[in-house]
C-alpha cells in the first residue's frame, strides 16, 4: 500500500484528532473515555493508526515499545506502517512515537502543530526534541 492510499483510508475521525498530552496508553483519561474523540498524546494516536488497520500494539509507553522484543522487532529499513521513535538524546523514555507512511514520511501527532501532520526526514531532524532517530519497530501480530 503506498503513502497516498494508507493516508487516504484513514477516516476523518483520525485526521480530526487533537493533540492532548494527558491521554497517553494507560492514563485514567483514556481508560474512562477510550478512543481519539477526546485527544491523544503521540503514542496512543500512533497505535490507534495501526488498530485502523488491523494492527494490535499494546498500550505502551515509548520506552516499553522500544524495549519489547517479543510482539515487536527494530528493523533497519522501514515500511508503511512500522512505528518511528524520535528524541532529543537516544533515550527511548518520552520519545516521540509516529507512524511510516511512505519513504522517510512519518504520520504523526504532536503539541507544536496540534493535529495529525506528516512530516518527512528533515522537518523532524530540525528540531532539537526530535533530532534523534532511535529507530523503527514492526509490529509482528496482526488480527
Amino acid at each position: 500500500m503506498g503513502e497516498s492510499e494508507l493516508l487516504r483510508r484513514l477516516p476523518e475521525r483520525v485526521w480530526a484528532t487533537p493533540y492532548a498530552g494527558g491521554r497517553f496508553p494507560g492514563s485514567r483519561a483514556v481508560a474512562e473515555r477510550p478512543g481519539l474523540a477526546e485527544g491523544a498524546n503521540c503514542q496512543l494516536f500512533a497505535y490507534e493508526v495501526l488498530r485502523h488497520f488491523a494492527i494490535d500494539v499494546p498500550a505502551w509507553r515509548s520506552s516499553d515499545l522500544w524495549a519489547d522484543t517479543v510482539l515487536t522487532e527494530r528493523v533497519t529499513h522501514a515500511r508503511p506502517l512500522d512505528l518511528v521513535l524520535f528524541n532529543s538524546t537516544g533515550e527511548a523514555w518520552g520519545a516521540h512515537v509516529g507512524v511510516v507512511v511512505g519513504e522517510g514520511r512519518v504520520l504523526h501527532l504532536s503539541a507544536e502543530v496540534g493535529r495529525p501532520a506528516v512530516w518527512g526526514t528533515a522537518d523532524f531532524a530540525a528540531r532539537d526534541r526530535y533530532r534523534t532517530r532511535l529507530g523503527f519497530k514492526r509490529v509482528l501480530w496482526r488480527r
